[in-house]
């Protein structure tokens, strides 16, 4: 009998043991949660300073397609620009609209849709600048359509606009529409 108790006592122990005071301390701790107020008179998150700035190029708020295709672009099709571009389609778009930009990447013949040939030689999208501005082609990378998803979070306003530079000097052979020809 003497063996039957020990055994469950040790068995329990461990059960007990976390009720101890020691095994909450990292929890009750003095420290600031996120978004919690240094002021205990003043909770909630705390404010950004009076002069601070967004960073350039970090984020763009784009509402709907309709609203991207009037966007124009900021950034000159130069050549730092559509080699830059070049660089971040290669990580982020090759995958599914192939190295060619046809759309026939090793991920893109596995989707139920085919992703968008990117080229100037399809008959579904002509790809003409009035129809399909820089502005559209940010927006479809900035919201994602269809099956394709939002790389807004992996790519800054920036480096989208290069990626847009290149799809239109590189893959449609033509002159990437910049922000002083679209106003004329």
């Amino acid at each position: 009998m003497k063996k039957l108790s020990l055994a469950i006592t040790l068995l329990l122990a461990p059960t007990f043991a976390q009720a101890w005071p020691w095994s909450q301390d990292m929890v009750n701790q003095v420290s600031i949660k996120p978004q919690e107020s240094v002021d205990a008179a003043n909770p909630g998150m705390a404010q950004f300073p009076k002069r601070s700035q967004p960073v350039a190029g970090t984020t763009v708020n784009v509402k709907d397609l309709d609203a991207a295709k009037k966007m124009a672009n900021p950034i000159a099709a130069d050549e730092a620009s559509v080699a830059k571009g070049r660089r971040l389609y290669e990580i982020y778009c090759t995958p599914c609209h192939g190295k060619s930009g046809a759309g026939d990447g090793l991920v893109g013949t596995k989707l139920p849709y085919k992703p968008w040939n990117l080229t100037s030689s399809n008959d579904v999208h002509p790809w003409d600048s009035k129809d399909y501005p820089d502005g559209y082609i940010f927006g479809v990378m900035s919201l994602g359509l269809a099956v394709m998803p939002s790389y807004a979070n992996d790519l800054t306003a920036t480096e989208r606009w290069h990626v847009v530079n290149y799809i239109r000097k590189v893959m449609q052979k033509g002159p990437a529409v910049t922000a002083a020809a679209q106003s004329k």
